[in-house]
């Protein structure tokens, strides 16, 4: 059986299709210094071999859209509570365009063990706010789906440049500027003829199209 959406195999479909589940949600942050994970739930969390922290019901997030056009939804992901840690990242961190990754997971009975995880949400940090209270301080962070990279320009030319840019190694553009002031000649006939008794014949000179042609192709190697 065959899903569209990131992480949802046969396990997760059974998981689905159970009367009763316990769900959670965990939350990844990708700073340029560091990652932050938390999870709705108490103490630690294995997810995918990367550990989250339980952030309980500090943690709320806006409900994430699908639809069938191939347009941006965005999501909001509030915490609460935070310590100085989290709140320097949110102060000093450049956030914008970094990736935020929401999981939907599936706990095994009353334990804290995850038996599967599916992706609901990746996009990247749009924007971010901070309120503080005698409580602590919460943060907000809006995010915009992936397929906003759709609607940026890549900025990248058919040129040398910008094919170094993707693969130092690749060399396909390396003759694009010299050939646009290049003057090519190619399958002109031949001004060389020359005549025999019994009639007219054509002859082959070193001057030829064949010629001129391979000498052209050889200033290309």
């Amino acid at each position: 059986m065959t899903f569209n959406r990131d992480g949802i195999d046969a396990t997760i479909a059974d998981l689905l299709a159970q009367d009763h589940q316990i769900l959670f949600f965990a939350v990844k942050a990708e700073f340029d210094s560091g990652d932050v994970r938390v999870w709705s739930g108490d103490g630690d969390l294995s997810v995918g071999g990367e550990n989250y922290l339980g952030v309980g019901t500090l943690l709320q997030i806006s409900g994430a859209e699908d639809n069938l056009e191939l347009t941006s939804t965005g999501v909001s992901v509030s915490l609460a509570g935070m310590d100085t840690t989290v709140l320097n990242l949110a102060l000093t961190e450049n956030y914008q365009n970094r990736f935020l990754t929401i999981f939907l997971g599936f706990l095994s009975g009353s334990t804290d063990v995850s038996v599967g995880t599916m992706t609901i949400f990746k996009g990247r940090m749009q924007s971010m706010s901070i309120n503080d209270d005698p409580n602590g301080s919460t943060i907000n962070i809006d995010a915009e789906n992936r397929l906003i990279d759709l609607n940026r320009p890549s900025n990248l030319r058919y040129t040398k440049e910008s094919q170094k840019y993707i693969d130092s190694s690749d060399s396909c553009f390396n003759r694009v500027q010299a050939l646009a002031d290049k003057e090519v000649i190619w399958g002109k006939s031949s001004t060389n003829t020359g005549r025999g008794s019994g009639g007219r014949g054509g002859g082959v000179g070193p001057d030829s199209a064949g010629g001129r042609n391979d000498k052209i192709l050889s200033e290309f190697k």
